[in-house]
């Protein structure tokens, strides 16, 4: 597909011009870099975020001349580069995740989140899902969190985790299961997604 046969504002455009005219991608970071920062911050904290965000393009930059042009999105991507990336900060997400557990104050929402009584009773629940999540395996945890927390649909984890749609079905309703002996009754779908989103 040539550029002219795509829009010509998506992300596989850009991506090409920037082979040509590198302060192209410039475009691709100021789309999808706040949505990544969050995603990251949720998972590692604030601290490992910058880095990761920053190491996440850095490494899309370089890697942009096999970037697939048939794809117009590259959001699915950028966050199998981020995911990957984290894979490197494993113990600092579990730790974060028992900090959770511990104290029930994500230090990440917390500055954003009033202290409202539905707040107050969320926060016990959100305390044993970390504590679940901090159980579930590296890639039951990152298609969970990737459709929770980043918004991806299946096919989109799919690409981002270069896994087939159906292992990412797998994955979830395995991690699901196993959050849901967890926490009882309490639907872990319904914690996992009531993060506040902060644009």
């Amino acid at each position: 597909m040539s550029e002219t046969e795509r829009t010509e504002g998506d992300d596989a455009s850009h991506i090409e011009r920037s082979l040509r005219e590198s302060e192209a991608f410039a475009e691709v970071f100021r789309r999808h870099a706040a949505g990544i920062t969050r995603y990251v911050a949720r998972r590692l904290g604030a601290d490992a975020a910058d880095d990761v965000v920053a190491e996440t393009f850095l490494t899309a930059f370089g890697q942009r001349g096999r970037y697939d042009l048939s794809r117009p999105n590259a959001r699915p991507w950028l966050y199998g580069i981020a995911t990957n990336l984290m894979g490197r900060h494993r113990r600092a997400e579990v730790h974060q995740l028992r900090v959770l557990e511990r104290t029930g104050i994500d230090p990440v929402t917390a500055p954003f989140t009033d202290r409202s009584d539905d707040r107050v009773s969320a926060e016990s629940a959100r305390r044993r899902l970390a504590g679940a999540l901090a159980t579930l395996p590296g890639g039951h945890r990152d298609a969970l969190l990737l459709v929770a927390w980043a918004g991806l649909t299946y096919p989109e984890v799919a690409e981002a985790l270069n896994v087939r749609v159906g292992t990412v079905r797998s994955r979830l309703n395995r991690a699901r299961e196993k959050l849901r002996k967890e926490l009882g009754e309490v639907n872990p779908m319904a914690i996992v997604s009531e993060e506040p989103v902060h644009e």
